[in-house]
């Protein structure tokens, strides 16, 4: 089967791809198209994410394994169809996390392979990706006073002649 999937970039602006893919593949495959159809080099890490249908993020799924523990899913071992279907439409994909390129997926129709088409395929484009991603605005616990915590430095629990 082949999905055909919109991938949103999130901005004020509409920047998105549909790009179709046959279910088979890899997500690493996806990544590369992904990274293709965006215009990036593709040399930076990455990594999906399964959310919820409010796009809330759940488990990551890596390209490389950073971590001490081993125990991370990766890209080369996860298929398309085992993470995108009707029931779960939805994932988060982030590109560069330095820079933080952070994309909404979102599995749009699936079809039958089409005879001498290759995949995957760029259906559509619209919007040009800009020079920087756009700004991220994080909510913070309004509870929480910073100001408070900084000016004792008693609850800090660390020795101050530490060197």
């Amino acid at each position: 089967m082949v999905y055909k999937i919109r991938i949103i970039l999130d901005a004020q602006e509409d920047i998105f791809r549909d790009i179709e893919i046959s279910s088979g593949d890899t997500l690493e495959d996806f990544h590369n198209a992904i990274t293709q159809a965006f215009g990036f080099l593709g040399n930076e890490m990455a990594s999906f994410y399964t959310c919820d249908d409010r796009w809330n993020q759940d488990e990551e799924i890596a390209l490389f394994d950073m971590s001490d523990s081993g125990d991370v899913r990766l890209m080369n071992e996860t298929f398309l169809e085992d993470v995108l279907t009707e029931a779960s439409p939805k994932l988060i994909y982030v590109y560069d996390f330095l820079s933080m390129w952070t994309f909404f997926v979102e599995l749009a129709d699936i079809v039958k392979k089409e005879d001498g088409r290759s995949y995957p395929n760029i259906l559509f484009s619209f919007g040009e990706l800009p020079d920087a991603p756009p700004e991220k605005k994080f909510e913070s616990d309004p509870s929480f006073d910073f100001n408070d915590t900084l000016d004792n430095y008693d609850d800090l629990d660390f020795d101050e002649n530490w060197n």
